[in-house]
């Protein structure tokens, strides 16, 4: 038996150089897989957290937390104890609110790998995309952390019945950057990264100042054209 852990949290705000930002919420379902049979969701936790601070008005018109609900909260990360996998969606989000030496598998990483042809990888959207057996009760209301955490433990499932990636395969991917497909930026936006010119690769890859996920995609499309 294998236990991944979906996790997911709402917080105070995007964390910055000068500003960590803290935890609101806390929300956690098992994917409990075996070797013999179909991947089987638990039931769904989930647990306020006291930020300790002035929760900003921009992070709640997301998640509608408020001040007084989280007063006195006793939620806590430690409540998630020790499963064999870690799964979040875009899980270097809340990698950073959460330092463990259990692995993670970001279900937004994998997604990209197995369905490039999506034309979003949110969560909300691949629900609909893949057809998402799913309790739509349980899913409500989005952008709580008990219904997302369940949410990203049926598409783990999902990903696990698909059968085209090994777990190894999935944690060195999460470790990694996002493998894009399509330019969301400059003069080639909307093109398929397979298309790019090859120069522009190389200016991108070896000369520009992109992000770290911009190059990576870069130079993978440069090696597998040298291949």
């Amino acid at each position: 038996m294998t236990v991944f852990r979906a996790i997911d949290f709402e917080t105070t705000g995007i964390p910055t150089a000068d500003d960590k930002h803290a935890i609101v919420e806390i929300g956690s379902c098992d994917v409990i897989a075996h070797d013999d049979s179909p991947p089987l969701l638990s039931t769904v936790f989930s647990n306020l957290c006291d930020p300790g601070r002035p929760i900003p008005h921009e992070a709640m018109a997301v998640h509608h937390i408020t001040d007084d609900m989280v007063k006195g909260a006793k939620g806590s990360v430690e409540e998630l104890g020790a499963p064999d996998f870690f799964v979040a969606h875009n899980a270097d989000y809340e990698r950073q609110f959460f330092h463990t030496v259990i692995p993670f598998i970001c279900t937004y990483k994998v997604a990209l790998r197995l369905w490039p042809e999506a034309s979003s990888h949110s969560l909300q959207f691949l629900r609909y995309h893949l057809g998402l057996e799913v309790d739509a009760d349980q899913c409500q209301p989005p952008h709580r952390a008990g219904p997302d955490a369940y949410l990203g433990a049926a598409l783990m499932a999902r990903i696990l019945a698909d059968g085209r990636a090994s777990v190894d395969d999935m944690v060195r991917w999460s470790n990694g950057p996002a493998l894009l497909p399509r330019v969301n930026f400059g003069k080639h936006k909307g093109s398929k990264w397979e298309d790019v010119p090859t120069d522009y690769l190389d200016w991108l890859a070896n000369k520009s100042d992109m992000d770290r996920d911009v190059k990576a995609n870069a130079r993978h499309h440069l090696k597998a054209r040298a291949a």
